[in-house]
């Protein structure tokens, strides 16, 4: 009866040193998995941070490129262009004008 009890707790010694490497071995993945989470969330805060500044560039130059197209008046208004101040041009056409040019009236 002693030898069984013995033999009883030496099986469940060896399933909980079973259990504990598999736990260990569970572990390691565990932290291999976060480690490499950290690492992409690291990258993701480095593109956004660039995107953000990609973003503010854009907006600078779109607010830049607003500023020279400004100068350009449609509708028989006369351009002015700094380098052509005091030149007047014919306006272009209006879009409907130019679509009936090669329609018979």
């Amino acid at each position: 009866d002693i030898v069984d009890s013995v033999q009883r707790v030496s099986d469940i010694i060896t399933e909980i040193t079973a259990a504990s490497s598999e736990q260990s071995v569970g572990i390691d993945e565990i932290n291999r998995a976060i480690g490499q989470m950290d690492a992409v969330t690291q990258q993701n805060a480095a593109l956004v941070e660039e995107s953000a500044a990609a973003a503010e560039s854009m907006q600078h130059q779109a607010h830049s490129l607003a500023q020279v197209v400004s100068v350009f008046k449609l509708n028989g208004q006369q351009a002015s262009v700094s380098g052509l101040k005091g030149t007047k041009r014919p306006a272009a056409k209006a879009p409907a004008e130019a679509l009936q040019i090669g329609r018979a009236a």
